[in-house]
């Protein structure tokens, strides 16, 4: 049994070459805070317990729990549409699309829109009006595929309900109740805290470009501690009291966040998606959690209701998902939970017919082409438009690794010491094809 987890964290960090990172873990009654390395190889900073690192997309799990609030105030109801809501919304499908689509990632708007609107108040307002511009990879309801845009339309709804800007609800609503002093949205408030910065995946170097644009904030742009992320993760693990014993939450409300909506197959770790958290099944127990990534930072965080055990990790590493594999596979260890391996490339017989899956495939922020290649499939994936400026890699090329005989399901992966990730080939009921990949559809052309 592991009792210094301060150790640990820095052996299986330093071994995936990750700068920095806070591990935080809430277990029978006491929380756990472990930090490690630096803030960034640039300034040689070290990392303390209560660093800041940007958390991504567990900005939408907040975004959420304001959502469910106004459901539990009468204010809006998850069957309400976005143009119930928002008379300015006019994207073709505003009439047809739910609150429920979008928090649960099935509304079929293009998930990737990164557009910068600027740092004014009015960021949400010119994001939503930009939005008639997405495509609409599919019907509302039809299907899951991972949506960021859904979450500023969602943002948006809270400022027009609320009357104020997203990022003073978010204060209001649950910054101040819970008790937090290290939780920000904006950079010249996160720098007046240690701050974490971003790694490049190309040579490790820090990044020059330190966060998105805030047009994307309620999708993903909360700065804050492990210690601050636990309270909230406590918040949900207790059924919506806050850990100083103020209900922030209807209980009900709280419960439908982590009951199965959608479920989800294809998805790394996922096997299906409540509203908005993500739900893993690990042996008998199904514990709920999200991830999130922004300009070189990783956050992870799973709660087990079972065990009533909370963790979470901040990093500031694109390497950080093997980090995460092996540091949680030990820490849920100990209470029980046991971790199911990453999926790994099928080892038989190559598959035929890969000829069906070739051409392009393309949504907004990347473009897939898929070939056939001497070992068998090959993506060249592009960045585009406003994610091009973001990536690492803004041209890439994978092999596609089968995942099984069938020809339809494979696998890729960042580097010989990341984990796989699958790559499915789909089609809708129309007939018309596409490639599931992170979560997200990606049709044909």
């Amino acid at each position: 049994m592991v009792t210094d987890w301060t150790a640990r964290l820095a052996e299986l960090a330093a071994a995936a070459d990750v700068p920095g990172a806070v591990l935080g873990i809430w277990a029978d009654g006491e929380q756990t805070l472990a930090p490690y390395g630096v803030l960034s190889r640039a300034t040689g900073v070290e990392v303390t317990a209560e660093s800041v690192f940007q958390i991504g997309s567990i900005t939408k799990v907040w975004t959420a729990t304001m959502i469910m609030q106004l459901v539990s105030e009468g204010r809006l109801g998850l069957d309400d549409t976005v143009a119930d809501l928002l008379p300015e919304a006019t994207f073709a499908t505003a009439d047809r699309v739910t609150v429920r689509h979008l928090l649960t990632h099935t509304s079929g708007i293009d998930g990737d829109i990164f557009t910068d609107t600027g740092r004014g108040d009015d960021y949400l307002e010119k994001y939503v009006a930009i939005l008639p511009e997405a495509m609409q990879i599919f019907e509302p309801g039809a299907a899951y595929s991972y949506c960021n845009s859904g979450f500023g339309v969602l943002g948006r709804i809270i400022e027009v309900l609320d009357g104020r800007v997203w990022d003073e609800s978010l204060r209001v609503r649950l910054v101040e109740p819970l008790g937090l002093n290290q939780t920000v949205t904006l950079p010249e408030d996160a720098i007046l805290h240690r701050a974490a910065v971003g790694h490049s995946q190309v040579d490790g170097s820090a990044v020059t470009s330190w966060m998105l644009p805030r047009s994307l904030t309620p999708v993903g742009l909360i700065t804050q501690s492990a210690g601050d992320l636990l309270a909230f993760a406590r918040l949900h693990l207790d059924d919506g009291v806050a850990p100083g014993g103020n209900r922030l939450l209807d209980a009900s409300a709280a419960a439908a966040m982590r009951e199965l909506a959608v479920p989800v197959s294809g998805a790394s770790g996922m096997s299906g998606v409540g509203l908005t958290w993500r739900l893993n099944d690990w042996g008998d127990r199904r514990l709920y959690g999200h991830d999130g990534v922004t300009v070189g930072q990783f956050a992870f965080v799973r709660i087990d209701p079972v065990a009533r055990v909370a963790v979470c990790l901040l990093t500031n590493s694109p390497n950080a998902p093997a980090l995460y594999e092996a540091l949680f596979r030990e820490v849920f260890a100990q209470y029980g939970v046991v971790m199911p391996g990453t999926p790994e490339p099928y080892d038989g017989p190559a598959p035929e017919g890969l000829e069906r899956h070739t051409g392009t495939y393309l949504r907004s922020g990347v473009t897939f082409d898929v070939s056939v290649g001497p070992g068998g499939l090959r993506a060249l994936v592009r960045a585009t438009g406003a994610r091009a400026s973001l990536a690492d890699f803004p041209e890439r090329t994978y092999d596609l690794a089968p995942a099984d005989p069938g020809g339809d399901h494979f696998l890729l992966r960042e580097g010989p010491d990341q984990p796989w990730t699958p790559v499915t080939f789909r089609t809708f009921p129309d007939g018309s094809r596409y490639l599931f990949s992170g979560g997200r559809v990606t049709p044909a052309t």
